[in-house]
């Protein structure tokens, strides 16, 4: 049958199985968004108030389903404003697809009104992209894009369609869903290799990171570490991959980890590095990292094995399949001595990470918060202190509960994940009885920092009647940009010290949610039953001392035995 290119993106994104599109409209989409138009009950598209703010939606109903998030975007600014959500999603592998606008064909490389080059922008930070040229060519590039996307280590895939194209037709033929591209031929030899040493380990460590989420690796991971009785730490990615009461589990390890997790690979003899890349964030001094150890490493992707650390071994493969054969080819082991150690480490007071404050703390907002979720309902947060707060503090309810930007720390992911997360959550969480919101609910946990830079996408949420709860930890600064001039500038607070005037309460109402402020305790009590009870988005203001500071803390480059512990934080003084 003849069809348009619009038509056709249609239809090969219906093949796809996708059904939920995010984005923007502009003059040189106007063609696919009038396709959308007819096919509204195929495909639901949500509008966001920003590009960037669509893809991040994207981003977060990816990794809140699994399936490759799709966001559409026009030509010129409107392209060049996907820039950071592309790049969060490269450097967190996220599957998505960014559909874009171009001028027509002929008015390429000419400088035409809002013509940008998005393929040579976004080359860096995307697995691959594609310029379509002829219209003959737009079935079997979007086909490719998808299975691109999802193969391998998962990423971003751009496909810019000029005008003409989507206005030129062609015979089109459908095809069937697009399909993941074998995973490497995991070498037996680098098994048995990974076997033997793990057998003759003393002190093993299990370092996991999102791979496993990525792979639906989570009880692989479980059996494999009871199987070789050993303890599992995890980068921020790997969150949720290990509940936080499983006794072998220590926390996250890295900059702002928990001690136990940095002692016991210190004391470690051989690391198990499953689905993580080692970013500097988590290895600290990566002389000390390894030294003395026998390191494996276990990736999809070739590319970050001994990147950033030398592996002794390395398995290049499924991450799953990689460990469900471990689990085969190592014997049943018990380390009585090295579990002994363990928990020492962690009932140690160093490992104890409790703020010790009657005031209303970071720690006492995000329990609270987290307590309100139902299982399988997802924690998003944006970036600065509140992250890391998060991650010590938040309670997660299983694989892709928790949607946070790792590699790129991008401030003003949060809520336009948000969306994406909830509208991705709809359908993998039961209602509960006469609740017709509860399988949607997300939590974003933010900052005013990070808040001010996308909170335009709460006018968003409202429009689609979303149940978004917005905890602002708000302290009126920069919080991690200051504990870093605490720390290591002698206290000169450039530019860190903001003085907004913003009422979150009138802000929230004027977008059309609902809101509420808390100073004490028993405030944010009753504004979280309040979030919780009351449909669609809601705002909560929740003040915090501005000197709280995110500990423990491992400075850069450094190792364990420069770890800071508590009693950081400025004067009482003003600002100098």
């Amino acid at each position: 049958m003849q069809l348009t290119g619009a038509e056709i993106i249609i239809e090969v994104l219906c093949e796809a199985g996708v059904d939920t599109v995010f984005g923007y409209p502009g003059g040189y989409v106007l063609n696919i968004y009038d396709e959308l138009y007819k096919n509204s009950h195929r495909i639901k598209h949500y509008i966001t108030c920003h590009e960037q703010g669509a893809a991040h939606a994207a981003d977060g109903y990816a990794r809140r389903t699994g399936k490759p998030g799709v966001v559409i975007a026009t030509s010129g600014p409107g392209a060049t404003n996907l820039v950071t959500g592309i790049a969060c999603a490269y450097f967190d592998s996220t599957p998505l697809v960014a559909i874009t606008g171009n001028v027509p064909v002929a008015m390429l490389g000419r400088d035409s009104f809002q013509e940008v080059d998005i393929a040579g922008v976004t080359m860096p930070i995307t697995k691959h992209n594609y310029i379509v040229k002829d219209v003959t060519d737009l079935a079997r590039t979007l086909r490719e894009a998808f299975t691109v996307a999802i193969s391998g280590r998962p990423g971003p895939v751009l496909v810019d369609v000029p005008k003409d194209v989507q206005l030129s037709r062609c015979e089109f033929t459908p095809a069937e869903k697009p399909k993941r591209r074998p995973n490497p031929t995991v070498r037996k030899a680098s098994v048995e290799r990974a076997a033997a040493a793990i057998a003759s380990a003393k002190r093993p460590y299990i370092y996991c990171g999102g791979g496993v989420i990525i792979d639906d690796a989570v009880m692989a991971l479980k059996s494999f570490a009871e199987k070789i009785d050993a303890p599992i730490a995890c980068s921020m990615m790997g969150l949720t991959a290990v509940e936080k009461d499983n006794p072998r589990f220590l926390g996250m390890l890295g900059m702002h980890g928990r001690y136990a997790a940095a002692k016991a690979l210190d004391e470690s003899d051989v690391i198990i590095a499953v689905g993580v890349r080692f970013s500097d964030r988590a290895t600290g001094d990566k002389a000390r990292f390894s030294a003395g150890k026998t390191v494996i490493h276990i990736d999809i992707d070739a590319a970050e094995i001994g990147k950033n650390i030398k592996a002794d071994i390395d398995i290049v493969g499924s991450v799953r399949e990689v460990l469900e054969l471990l689990c085969d080819a190592v014997p049943l082991m018990q380390h009585p001595v090295w579990a002994d150690r363990i928990a020492e480490i962690k009932a140690s007071a160093e490992n104890d990470i409790s703020m010790g404050d009657d005031n209303l703390t970071p720690q006492y907002a995000i329990e609270k918060a987290c307590a309100m979720l139902d299982r399988g309902e997802a924690v998003v947060t944006d970036v600065g202190q509140h992250q890391m707060w998060t991650t010590l503090y938040g309670t997660f309810n299983g694989p892709r509960t928790f949607l946070t930007s790792g590699g790129l720390g991008a401030m003003g992911y949060g809520m336009g994940a948000s969306i994406g997360a909830s509208v991705g959550g709809a359908g993998l969480v039961p209602k509960a009885d006469n609740d017709s919101f509860s399988a949607r609910r997300t939590l974003l946990i933010t900052s005013d920092g990070s808040f001010h830079m996308n909170m335009n996408e709460l006018a968003t949420a409202v429009t689609y009647n979303l149940p978004i709860k917005v905890l602002v930890l708000n302290n009126n600064v920069l919080g991690m940009v200051r504990q870093w001039q605490t720390l290591f500038f002698n206290k000169r607070y450039s530019q860190t010290t903001l003085d907004r005037k913003t009422d979150y309460v009138k802000l929230a109402e004027s977008f059309g949610a609902h809101g509420a402020r808390a100073t004490t305790r028993e405030e944010l009590d009753s504004a979280v039953r309040l979030a919780f009870e009351t449909p669609g988005p809601f705002v909560i203001d929740c003040v915090i001392d501005r000197d709280e500071c995110v500990l423990p803390m491992i400075p850069p480059g450094r190792g364990i035995d420069d770890i800071i512990l508590r009693g950081v934080g400025s004067d009482t003084s003003k600002d100098k």
